[in-house]
């Protein structure tokens, strides 16, 4: 047993930073809104499964008249993105701006909203989809160019091509977001309205307008992440945003909401627990728990970060705004 564990150590290690990493992209949009308004967007998950679906439909349509394989991935981004971005402000416009010009004070209101705005996003893409195609179960398009893979230390580590792209990604997309709020005008915008929106508001900043622009980046890294999930994974449908939407709201409040390098942290370290538990456990438990059990892991993860640490691991406790 301690031999077939060690053999797949490497393996497990490089696919748990997969993982990771798509976390992490998903985690990024969480925080953004989150830093902001200090609200918990779970239909950003559905903004997530939306970019997938506008990938996969670029390499279903695109694919014949694009022969490169990389940029027919570089067209889905930025399809994905932009679809996923717009339909970020349109959620925030219709659903939530709303509320915050009623001045409503009772956080469990947008909360139900955004669980509501899920359900329909879901809904409205079955029902896209089923029209369009008669079925919403889709496959995305296999490319020959990005579906290479190769051997290190002496075949321990199995890398395919994809792999590579989505670290890549990630990698580049927590550096620009990094960039764009600690060093543009954009982002001082953004960093004075989420300390304090009425302030920022006499200095001659339009919270609306910032606030819309934090929706359109947190959709679009959310519709980046996406099209990468269907580029690894293949089968998409209108659900498959829920669970990776849930892991990734945990690995943010692991890694400390709000917090853009505590987004890719929480990521990481929450894809390598649950790709070790998900390998290891059918083999130290003889069988007796299975893969399926992997998924535990990030609730209970959840459950004994809210209780010892609210904060997360790069978080700071903060008093609540009033």
């Amino acid at each position: 047993m301690l031999e077939q564990i060690l053999v797949l150590l490497p393996q497990v290690l490089f696919d748990g930073f997969i993982l990771g990493f798509i976390y992490a992209m998903i985690a990024l949009g969480y925080t953004m809104v989150y830093g902001v308004l200090e609200l918990i967007n779970f239909a950003h998950s559905e903004i997530f499964m939306i970019g997938a679906v506008a990938g996969v439909e670029v390499f279903r349509y695109l694919a014949p008249l694009i022969p490169n394989g990389y940029l027919l991935l570089a067209v889905a981004v930025v399809v994905g993105a932009a679809v996923a971005g717009l339909t970020a402000i349109l959620v925030e416009r219709m659903a939530y701006r709303p509320l915050r010009r009623r001045g409503t004070t009772n956080r469990l209101v947008p909360l139900v909203t955004a669980i509501g705005v899920s359900f329909f996003l879901q809904d409205l893409v079955r029902l896209i989809e089923g029209l369009w195609h008669n079925e919403f179960f889709l496959r995305m398009r296999t490319i020959e160019d990005l579906e290479g893979a190769f051997a290190l230390f002496g075949g321990a580590i199995f890398i395919q091509t994809k792999s590579v792209i989505v670290i890549v990604v990630s990698v580049l997309m927590l550096w620009g977001l990094t960039y764009l709020v600690n060093r543009t005008k954009l982002g001082m915008a953004i960093r004075a309205v989420a300390q304090d929106l009425s302030t920022a508001s006499l200095m001659g900043i339009n919270p609306d307008q910032i606030i819309s622009r934090t929706f359109l980046i947190g959709g679009a890294l959310g519709g980046v992440a996406g099209v990468l999930f269907a580029l690894i994974y293949t089968t998409i449908n209108p659900y498959v945003g829920f669970l990776p939407g849930i892991k990734a709201f945990t690995a943010a409040v692991l890694g400390g909401i709000g917090n853009i390098p505590g987004a890719m942290l929480g990521g990481l370290v929450l894809g390598q627990l649950e790709n070790f538990f998900g390998t290891y456990l059918p083999i130290l438990t003889n069988g007796n728990f299975g893969t399926e059990y992997k998924d535990v892991v990030a609730f209970l993860i959840l459950i004994f970060i809210l209780l010892f640490r609210p904060q997360g691991l790069l978080g700071q406790m903060v008093k609540e705004k009033v």
